[in-house]
């Protein structure tokens, strides 16, 4: 459920977060459902399908978005289509004036990387099955259904992403700041994933299973 607190904005659940105030009614739970799929899919996967001119860089004009959301959901309005997006949790969309976009998890070709700011990154982490891992030791990471690599910022965040597809997912460690230094460019989209076009295997070593 999404509601608004008058003081702190959108947020889910049934209080707000900051003060514990009910806000104001916006989205139910079946609804977020609904919206959150239509967005995404529109947003990462299939924005010609829908009839979205989505540039390079993966921005497409917000209004636009949202005509074509009206047609599907006679009860989208623009601010629940806002409050999906500033109360997403995990930071998955921005909007910047008139435009939207995902800022990860695309399987459409989309220009990311000279699009965020240079950062500088310790070591960071990617969840595989224990077959993969090996694999993965002397070809490197490479995206295969998405456009980037996404990895994770920590241990748990990276387990945590690997438990959706393995029940004993090994975890590799990326040395991600000499990766940087060597000119492989590595992007922060938030807090918990960064994303890369490709890591060589030579930054790369395993760190250990889960059992």
């Amino acid at each position: 459920m999404i509601r608004k607190c008058n003081e702190h904005g959108y947020f889910r659940g049934e209080s707000c977060p900051e003060c514990g105030d009910e806000g104001r009614y916006v989205l139910d739970d079946d609804r977020e459902e609904r919206l959150g799929r239509f967005v995404s899919g529109s947003l990462r996967h299939f924005p010609v399908d829908v009839g979205l001119d989505m540039d390079s860089q993966g921005w497409v004009e917000l209004d636009q978005l949202c005509a074509i959301m009206k047609k599907r959901y006679k009860w989208g309005t623009m601010e629940r289509l806002v409050s999906l997006v500033e109360s997403d949790r995990k930071g998955r969309y921005e909007i910047d004036g008139n435009y939207i976009r995902a800022k990860y998890g695309h399987s459409v070709d989309v220009e990311l990387i000279s699009d965020y700011p240079e950062n500088e990154l310790h070591d960071l982490y990617y969840g595989v099955s224990q077959e993969e891992a090996d694999m993965l030791l002397d070809s490197g990471i490479y995206p295969i259904r998405q456009c980037y690599v996404h990895l994770s910022t920590s241990y748990e965040k990276a387990k945590q992403a690997a438990l959706v597809h393995t029940d004993n997912p090994v975890i590799i460690e990326i040395e991600a700041n000499k990766a940087q230094q060597d000119g492989v460019d590595i992007v922060t989209v938030n807090e918990d994933i960064v994303l890369a076009r490709g890591i060589p295997p030579e930054y790369i070593f395993i760190l250990g299973s889960e059992e």
